[in-house]
C-alpha cells in the first residue's frame, strides 16, 4: 500500500539521499502496519556548541485508524545525533515500536 508520505525540513535542504532512505523506511513500517492512512516525517538541525556539530531532531507522524502516533526524537544528549542517518533510524525503530504496539492491541 502507497503512503501518501511529506518530508519537511526546518534549516537545511533534503538531498535526494536523504529522501530515498525515508521513503525505504517508511516502506518497511508498511510491513508492521498495512493501515497507514499518512506520513509526515519533519527533519531538523538544531545549532550545536561549536566543539560538537550540529544536532539532528527528526519527528514522524503517522495516522492509522483511531490513532496517531508521534516520535518525537529530542537529541540534545545524544550527540550520535550529530549523523541524520543515525537519527532516522532511531526515530524510525521508534516509530517501528510504537507501530508493533498499535497491531498487538487491535488484535487483542
Amino acid at each position: 500500500m502507497q503512503v501518501p508520505l511529506q518530508i519537511i525540513s526546518r534549516s537545511f535542504s533534503v538531498t535526494p539521499a536523504i529522501e530515498t532512505a525515508i521513503q525505504e523506511k517508511v516502506e518497511k513500517l508498511t510491513q508492521f502496519c498495512d493501515r497507514m492512512t499518512n506520513c509526515r516525517v519533519t527533519l531538523e538541525s538544531t545549532a550545536g556548541r561549536h566543539q560538537q556539530g550540529n544536532l539532528y531532531q527528526v519527528r514522524i507522524d503517522l495516522s492509522v485508524p483511531g490513532k496517531e502516533i508521534i516520535v518525537n526524537r529530542n537529541s540534545d544528549a545524544d550527540h550520535s545525533h550529530e549523523d541524520l542517518y543515525v537519527a532516522l533510524r532511531d526515530s524510525f525503530d521508534a516509530a517501528k515500536r510504537q507501530l508493533q504496539d498499535y497491531v498487538a492491541l487491535r488484535q487483542a
